[in-house]
This record gives C-alpha cells, sequence and structure tokens, in this order.
C-alpha cells in the first residue's frame, strides 16, 4: 500500500513546497524512493530540486481544474508501488479541494490499497488566520478516510493568539481527531540557522547536497546538519510517515 502525501493550504509562501521537500528526503533516508509531483501552476520550487527528481504536471486550466490532467494523475498514483508527494500551490487550493472530494478521489484510493495524507501548514504572524482557517476547512470537508499531518512554521512569528498556543486554538480542539502527526519545525536564530536554511531552500538543495559543498563554511554545514536531526527526529515520532 502506498502513501499519497498531498500538501494542501490557500496561503502562498507559508513553506508547502519546503515540507514537501522535507518529506522526499526524509523517506529517501529511509530507502524509499517516493514518486514527487509538482503541480503549482504559478511557482513551481518543488520541481526545482533537481536532486529530488520532480515531475511537473498541469492540473489547472485558469482557476479551474483540468479533468483529463488530472485523470493522468491518477493514473501515474495508480500504477506506482512507491509512496507519493504532491506539491499543490495556493492557487489551486479551492478548486482542486473541491474537486476531490466531489469525485471521491480519497474512496478511490483506498479501494486500490493507497492511503491520502493530507499535509497542511500552520504559520505565525499574520497568516496565522488564513493557515488555521485553511486547515479547519480541510478537516471539516474531507472523508474519514484521509489522514492529516499538520506542520507548525514559526517562521514569521510565534504560533499562538491571545496567548494560546495552537493546541488550545479552536481550529485544533475542534478538529484534534483528524490530526494523526502534528510536526513542529524548529524556531531558528535569525542571524545563523534561519538564514542558513533559508539559503539552502533557495538554492533549491538537500541537505546532502548543501553538506556536500565544500564551498559552505564548517559551521555552515553543522548548523544544518543540526536542523535536519531536529526536524528528522519529529518526523520519525510520525507514525503516518
Amino acid at each position: 500500500m502506498a502513501k499519497i502525501h498531498m500538501i494542501l493550504q490557500g496561503k502562498g509562501g507559508v513553506g508547502k513546497s519546503m515540507i514537501a521537500s522535507m518529506l522526499a528526503q526524509y523517506k529517501a533516508t529511509h530507502g524509499q524512493k517516493p514518486l514527487c509531483i509538482d503541480t503549482d501552476p504559478v511557482n513551481a520550487t518543488f520541481k526545482g530540486y533537481k536532486a529530488l527528481n520532480v515531475r511537473h504536471l498541469t492540473i489547472m486550466d485558469n482557476d479551474e481544474i483540468n479533468s483529463r490532467n488530472f485523470d493522468a494523475l491518477v493514473e501515474l498514483i495508480a500504477s506506482t508501488e512507491n509512496d507519493v508527494i504532491i506539491d499543490n500551490g495556493a492557487s489551486s487550493f479551492v478548486p482542486l479541494s473541491h474537486y476531490i472530494i466531489s469525485n471521491q478521489v480519497p474512496a478511490l484510493l483506498q479501494d486500490m490499497g493507497h492511503e491520502l495524507v493530507i499535509h497542511t501548514i500552520i504559520t505565525g504572524g499574520q497568516a496565522l488566520p488564513d493557515t488555521t482557517s485553511g486547515f479547519a476547512q480541510l478537516a471539516s470537508q474531507f472523508p474519514i478516510e484521509c489522514l492529516f499531518v499538520v506542520w507548525l512554521n514559526p517562521y514569521w512569528g510565534p504560533i499562538e493568539h491571545e496567548g494560546k498556543e495552537f493546541e488550545k486554538m479552536k481550529a485544533y480542539t475542534d478538529n484534534k481527531s483528524r490530526i494523526s502527526a502534528l510536526i513542529q519545525i524548529p524556531a531558528l536564530k535569525a542571524e545563523t540557522y534561519s538564514r542558513d536554511f533559508a539559503d539552502m531552500l533557495q538554492s533549491r538543495l538537500t541537505f546532502d547536497e548543501a553538506l556536500a559543498m565544500k564551498s559552505l563554511t564548517i559551521m555552515t554545514r553543522q548548523r544544518l546538519k543540526i536542523i535536519r536531526t531536529q526536524l528528522f527526529a519529529q518526523m520519525n515520532n510520525a507514525v503516518v510517515l
């Protein structure tokens, strides 16, 4: 049985492609070769990771799902024995979610012996209301066959509202039973760790590629190694992965 990991969030720039790349790298460290697909019609960031062999598939025609191209996506999923990682753009969030639900795609995948895992992101700062709303929308609309992994990304600020952390917010308490795993992306010091990690992501490099670069300082590589260890340790605890 393959797990179909789909990254969905209606807010742009919150780390969807980063999470897709982390999933692909994490699975590679466990000897897996996931099928990686980027469907973002605007910013195909995931496709930029050459080391991950990401396929780009256009599933949108303007503001609507191209049904024939989506059919092609399902055919790719149906024929694979490996896990699949699908990065989706913010602009396709509403039409893609609706299309998946109305066409009963989760049940279809289950009939194939696959499992749909929805990954979504909660961020701090100004995007907090939009990302929590996006998660709540997904959790309330997607059927019980779907599993959810929520990633907490503090890059834009602490994930809290009126002194409440995410686990005490209504979006979490109302949908706690739907969440299979909660992954906290480490809060990184801006002048060192955060800059090193951001530079690596901006260059579309994997951890392995960055750590092999002699052009990076020894301490830069050490900091990246620490970030990978902290992040992958949390992913190890997420049984759903």
